[in-house]
């Protein structure tokens, strides 16, 4: 389900929500990186890129992709906006 289909309100069926999860078992599994390794990784990436810009950390989302080729970790990092322009951090 992609986020303009979470906008509209539909709701995802349990079964995609339970092959969602199975890949995400597997991935970890293949990639032999744990739930909460990859919790710790989050954590440090949200403090490294905070120190530059805002950002909201209740919405950044740290992923590991698998293809049979490679693993991906990928970061989602909103950034927060004022008027229309990104906001550098402050130091």
């Amino acid at each position: 389900m992609n986020w303009f289909e979470r906008l509209l309100g539909k709701q995802e069926k349990s079964g995609a929500t339970a092959k969602q999860r199975l890949q995400m078992v597997l991935i970890h599994d293949r990639a032999d990186v744990s739930p909460g390794l990859l919790e710790q990784i989050k954590d440090d990436i949200i403090e490294v890129i905070a120190k530059r810009l805002e950002i909201n950390p209740d919405n950044v989302v740290v992923n590991l992709d698998n293809t049979s080729q490679e693993s991906r970790l990928v970061a989602e990092i909103p950034l927060l906006q004022q008027n229309g322009r990104r906001r550098a951090a402050v130091q």
